[in-house]
């Protein structure tokens, strides 16, 4: 530990012993002990004031820009993921069905959704029960998919960045799982009824955090990338007359 803060030791030492010769020249020059303690008691009364200023202010101001900077970093992490797997990931599970269409229409994101549209979508997509039924669904096209990109999964979930947003991390933990639990099964098109359920179960969890980090993701392109916003809005897998083509 202490070699760890061995400089730090030495700075802090090599200063109290400049200020303690200045202090000793400034005595020798005008001998008098009465101003020195004066500018003294006078620094040591702005000590407090300089410490709010410094600590509490400014270092506040800093931790806020470096808090941006990461959530920036964050949210390029994640435009990455959807661009390499995760709106194709909605695509395909949103093709077997498992949307409620009473959810569908609240996910018909536009270019005049405002805040409040984002928070509402959100609440319904967390608190929607998704009628899934795995047995309708092609599993084995799901896990070739999720096999084919396991190695991107890996990859972001070794990005430091990403420890500080939770609600993206359970999503790559819940992908992560689901992908496993698929690769472990050899024949997915006889299962038996409690182990279809158990992998509804997962996949469920998925298609909700899914959502749920794709309005996200929307919300935030809308604010800062708006010509990346009017590409999802336009391949938008819950609009039905969605078209890529600018009209």
């Amino acid at each position: 530990m202490m070699k760890r803060y061995r400089w730090q030791v030495i700075i802090g030492i090599s200063l109290l012993t400049l200020s303690f010769l200045l202090y000793i020249l400034h005595y020798a020059v005008f001998r008098d002990t009465h101003h020195i303690f004066i500018y003294l008691l006078g620094d040591l009364a702005f000590l407090p004031i300089e410490v709010l200023l410094v600590v509490l202010i400014v270092d506040g101001m800093l931790s806020a820009r470096e808090r941006r900077e990461t959530m920036e970093k964050m949210n390029m992490v994640i435009g990455a993921f959807f661009s390499e797997m995760g709106t194709s990931l909605l695509q395909c599970l949103h093709d077997y069905g498992f949307c409620p269409p009473e959810i569908e229409k609240d996910l018909l994101v536009s270019y005049e959704w405002s805040e409040k549209n984002f928070q509402s979508a959100k609440r319904e997509v967390m608190e929607c029960t998704y009628r899934l039924d795995a047995s309708l669904s092609d599993l084995e096209e799901l896990k070739a998919f999720l096999l084919s990109k396991r190695e991107i999964m890996l990859r972001l979930l070794e990005n430091p960045n990403l420890l500080e947003h939770e609600t993206f991390t359970d999503l790559l933990w819940a992908l992560s799982h689901l992908s496993e639990e698929l690769s472990y099964r050899e024949d997915l098109k006889n299962l038996k009824e409690s182990d279809l359920k158990h992998l509804e179960n997962d996949i469920r969890r998925v298609y909700t955090l899914l959502i749920y980090e794709w309005m996200e993701y929307l919300k935030h392109l809308k604010n800062n990338y708006p010509y990346l916003f009017s590409l999802e809005v336009r391949v938008n897998p819950f609009n039905p007359t969605a078209e890529v083509e600018v009209s």
